[in-house]
């Protein structure tokens, strides 16, 4: 017989690890369970009982497809253009962040588990191989658009890539860094491992209204060991403004050797414009007096705009690899495309292969994002076996990898055709391909 004295009952949901049990329970438990509802209804216990089982589902789901992305494999996209292989998955994008840089694991604070720091993109990243493992020092933006820098690592280079617990604390100078983002690293025959990147600030020369004008600069930074960061003073040439500055790997006359960009304004060439190269003595204190020009901006090619150089050249017995960035102007805004330079073996500055068009251009989907129909790379490695990979971001929204091979990429450099600058020498080019394709099969010699 049904005792009529007695305190209602609630049916609750009971998080146990992965185990969701249904039980039920007298009010008196679920009170002593939950000290701070007081004297509370059935219907005021199951409010609070479904908050926390909204935190739980919620943070159990989120971290399952994380671990499932984190984990996912990677295969190369068939056929290929024979130089590179393109990979059919990012390696890195917003959602490999760790859930925990991300959400506010406190349940009184943030029952309905919320994402209180949001991250929209992971793109440009310094690469480097240490020990047989492949570190991507990553641009990480927030929805507040800070970047900083995070290291996800991996054993294979293609997939697997995941982040450390924290992101990476750069110290800052005595004028601090408003946004820092773009690092190319640097394992230099000094010992260290470099890091430079683009230093933004506002421009103290402009007008109160004025809340867009800023200054670039290239801002240095040390290791041995990828962990530990040693700020030194940001680098001093004659330009204005400084974007795309990479340290050369070995020193060049007793001095540290740097490719830079000079340019007038924050986002405009200007006068300046093209690859430059300057020598410092110091490192701690570096200046470059001389900007010598390296690989200039010219009319109606990839770079008219201008030009950048992407990540530390590579060194091969035929000379140093550059992966640059050239940009054009269109009527749908800047397009971002990758090209290659080679230059001497002795004679880094000297340029002595300069295969014409781009090298890797959006495709598809990498042509949408922040800021679309942009490929872009600060990163490539070499492994063991002399394969190469080159990591490009897209549309400034997420990070992809090709992999090529340095046998394959000289070939493209010495045996790519360099610009006509001139439709009628573009044709000519074509004609001379297509005349000796049909030779060749005519004679069956292909």
């Amino acid at each position: 017989m049904r005792n009529h004295n007695a305190k209602p009952e609630c049916e609750i949901i009971v998080m146990s690890g992965a185990l969701t049990r249904r039980r039920i329970f007298s009010e008196e438990i679920i009170l002593r369970s939950f000290k701070e509802v007081i004297n509370a209804k059935c219907l005021k216990v199951r409010m609070l009982i479904g908050k926390s089982f909204m935190f739980e589902e919620r943070k159990s789901a989120i971290e399952s497809a994380y671990r499932s992305l984190i984990h996912k494999p990677n295969h190369a996209v068939k056929p290929s253009n024979g130089i590179y292989d393109r990979y059919i998955n990012p390696v890195l994008t917003a959602a490999h962040i760790p859930p925990s840089w991300r959400y506010d694991y406190d349940p009184q604070r943030n029952p309905r588990f919320m994402e209180r720091m949001p991250v929209g993109a992971v793109f440009n990243s310094g690469a480097i191989r240490l020990n047989g493992k492949f570190y991507l020092m990553a641009r990480v933006e927030g929805a507040d658009r800070k970047s900083f820098f995070g290291i996800a690592e991996s054993s294979s280079g293609v997939e697997g890539f995941q982040f450390r617990d924290m992101p990476e604390v750069i110290p800052e100078t005595s004028d601090p860094d408003v946004n820092a983002y773009d690092v190319r690293l640097t394992k230099h025959e000094d010992g260290w491992i470099y890091g430079v990147f683009c230093t933004e600030r506002k421009d103290p020369s402009a007008p109160p209204h004025d809340t867009h004008s800023a200054i670039a600069g290239a801002a240095i930074i040390r290791t041995r060991d990828m962990q530990s960061w040693e700020r030194l003073a940001d680098l001093k040439t004659p330009s204005p403004q400084q974007r795309n500055v990479v340290l050369h790997p070995e020193f060049v006359e007793g001095k540290y050797a740097f490719y830079t960009r000079p340019q007038d304004g924050f986002i405009d060439a200007g006068t300046g414009g093209g690859i430059a190269w300057g020598l410092s003595g110091s490192i701690e204190e570096a200046v470059i007096t001389e900007e010598t020009l390296v690989d200039p901006r010219r009319y109606h090619t990839v770079n008219e705009y201008k030009n950048g150089q992407g990540p530390v050249p590579l060194k091969t017995e035929k000379g140093w690899l550059h992966l640059a960035h050239g940009v054009r102007n269109t009527a749908a805004g800047l397009r971002y495309v990758l090209y290659l330079l080679l230059t001497d073996l002795h004679e880094p500055w000297r340029v002595i292969a300069r295969p014409g068009g781009w090298f890797m251009a959006p495709e598809g989907g990498e042509r949408v994002g922040d800021v679309s129909n942009v490929v872009f790379s600060n990163g490539w490695v070499e492994d063991d076996e002399g394969n190469v990979y080159i990591y490009y971001a897209s549309s400034d929204t997420r990070l992809h990898v090709a992999v090529s091979h340095v046998d394959a990429l000289l070939d493209y450099a010495l045996n790519t055709s360099e610009d006509p600058l001139t439709s009628a020498g573009a044709v000519q080019q074509r004609l001379q391909l297509i005349q000796k394709n049909q030779f060749m099969q005519k004679n069956h010699l292909t």
